[in-house]
């Protein structure tokens, strides 16, 4: 591509290894990341087609989606999930994959891991068999999640086919109010722009907000760009990112470090890149938002009230609204504020991480959750638990009767039998509150780190400035 690019444009151009013509490309792919859910019958299409891995070295390997996080555990604890894990271990082993094991510096949800070891990069392409591969654009990496298919197809050559997606920058310019995080940005930009304004897009997010924001916080950013439909979303690196990443365990060194920084400084938006789509927020519009509904786009400030849907035009969304309320047993025009609660999460990729947890613990100390309130803290990996332990945070949370448990997706997922309730009603700072996400009929209301530890000691969903 010629004349004035994107971040988009100038990564995507760089891995082109054959033009397929009407938008469609080759890619090289320079990071493959495999979990216990998607990647075992990944490599079994391969090895079922008597092919190696092309790559192995640029491969990764983790149990976390269906492993428990009971402290203490194996990969047999939740026994159900057994097979997966010991599949991914061995077939990974099998074909000269790091597999990082439970308990192993490395082990950890996919998504946090990547960044925190070095493995995802800015500039690089990817992927994954997991939507919320996503999240590692907020270090500047072109991060898709891909199909079972695809992930063979990648392993088998190294490269991917893929179209092109429009180009898409949210702006956000100003100083962020007390209390708010990035995890209420990206719940206000979802809000307003809807589920679906990323569709057949990747979201670069711009401005002075996400310039001043810390790199964790630019992750999370990402995490929920494919809750607007968006293929990917991205944060050009800066300093700020440069130095975070400098020292991680798989990034380069020494004159390779100096030479990739080099590259890295040219990965932003040209002054007079056009965009498919270009919108601006006031940082100042935004407050501690938590979702009310079943879609992460369902969401209200907290001192707002709920939708009046008489208001409503489109039989079809009034409809779907409907639903909503009825399931997660809320009405149109009333307050979240102050409706009781008896879980909370803290954790998945969304929200895992040790800045995460130093938010929540900040919070929770010095107070008790209480008795009607089931409240778990699980770290994003390994080193997030060992990092957050050394600091006392586990002790924190420990006083204050929240349940430290061990690195992995745990209840964002519900597939490794870690379940709200049927009924039950948790603050979570996740990244879905799809109808049964959590469980059979538990009702997940998304919110931040600090939100949901403010819920978790109230027993009640609360303004945490107010606290």
């Amino acid at each position: 591509m010629t004349g004035p690019r994107t971040i988009l444009d100038k990564i995507w151009d760089a891995h082109v290894v054959r033009d397929l013509g009407d938008g469609w490309s080759l890619l090289h792919i320079d990071r493959h990341l495999l979990h216990d859910l998607s990647g075992p019958p990944a490599l079994a299409g391969v090895r079922s087609r008597g092919l190696p891995v092309r790559n192995p070295e640029l491969v990764f390997a983790t149990p976390d989606h269906i492993v428990s996080s009971q402290p203490g555990r194996t990969g047999a604890t939740y026994a159900p999930g057994a097979r997966l894990y010991g599949g991914l271990r061995d077939l990974s082993a099998a074909a000269g994959i790091r597999f990082f094991d439970l308990g192993q510096d490395g082990q950890g949800i996919v998504h946090v891991m990547a960044p925190e070891q070095g493995i995802a990069l800015p500039g690089v392409t990817l992927i994954c068999g997991d939507s919320h591969t996503c999240t590692n654009g907020g270090i500047g990496a072109l991060a898709f999640g891909v199909g079972t298919s695809e992930s063979s197809h990648a392993l088998a050559t190294g490269t991917l086919r893929m179209r092109r997606p429009k180009r898409m920058r949210v702006r956000i310019e100003g100083t962020l109010g007390q209390g708010v995080a990035p995890k209420d940005v990206i719940l206000h930009v979802l809000r307003t722009l809807g589920a679906t304004a990323g569709v057949e897009h990747n979201i670069e997010f711009a401005g002075s907000t996400i310039r001043a924001m810390p790199v964790e916080g630019r992750l999370t950013l990402c995490n929920l760009a494919v809750e607007m439909g968006a293929r990917s979303g991205l944060v050009a690196p800066d300093d700020m990112t440069i130095d975070w990443i400098s020292g991680r365990r798989f990034a380069p060194e020494g004159p390779l470090f100096e030479a990739a920084v080099a590259t890295w400084r040219d990965l932003k938006s040209d002054d007079d890149a056009e965009f498919d789509r270009d919108i601006a927020i006031d940082a100042a519009s935004v407050a501690p938002t938590i979702t009310w509904g079943t879609s992460p786009d369902q969401g209200i400030a907290i001192d707002g009230v709920l939708p009046d849907l008489t208001r409503m035009a489109d039989p079809a969304e009034r409809a779907s609204m409907l639903a909503a309320f009825d399931y997660m047993g809320l009405k149109p025009g009333q307050r979240l504020a102050g409706t009781s609660i008896d879980w909370v999460f803290i954790g998945s990729c969304t929200n895992s991480r040790l800045s995460d947890l130093r938010e929540a613990a900040r919070i929770a100390r010095g107070h008790q959750v209480p008795a009607s309130v089931t409240a778990w803290v699980v770290p994003g990996s390994v080193r997030v638990q060992r990092e957050a332990e050394a600091e006392g945070l586990d002790r924190i949370f420990l006083d204050a009767g929240f349940e430290w448990r061990e690195p992995g997706c745990s209840m964002c997922v519900a597939a490794n039998g870690e379940r709200v309730p049927p009924g039950a009603r948790c603050v979570s700072t996740s990244n879905r509150n799809f109808v049964g996400r959590q469980g059979p009929r538990a009702r997940t209301h998304l919110a931040s780190p600090a939100m949901a530890a403010a819920a978790a000691i109230s027993g009640a969903i609360v303004d945490v400035r107010r606290l």
